[in-house]
């Protein structure tokens, strides 16, 4: 299951987010996003966390929800899969919001 972890605190690193995961079931990977393909390298707050089973992951959404790290209330829902269709191309955080843009040609 892939986890969308938002406002984290800018100095959070992802060895500080796993051990977060950790105590609810295995977790596979932590991604902790920057800006640095645009050359800042900034944090920017937000991250995603892939855990072994989606049921480890439900259990971790629930425990982790309403939780403040640092002085900030952590967002954590499962996030949802980009859209594989192919005349458009879409982005949903699973926050009630959906940009999608069609193809010109």
């Amino acid at each position: 299951m892939n986890i969308y972890v938002g406002n984290l605190p800018l100095e959070m690193t992802e060895d500080e987010l796993r051990q977060e995961f950790t105590a609810f079931g295995q977790v596979i990977s932590v991604s902790v996003m920057n800006d640095k393909y645009i050359g800042s390298g900034q944090p920017r707050g937000y991250g995603f966390v892939e855990m072994v089973s989606k049921s480890e992951g439900a259990v971790a959404v629930a425990g982790l929800k309403g939780k403040t790290i640092r002085g900030r209330l952590i967002e954590v829902v499962e996030a949802l899969p980009l859209s594989d269709n192919k005349d458009k191309r879409s982005f949903h955080s699973g926050r009630g919001s959906h940009f999608s843009v069609k193809r010109q040609r």
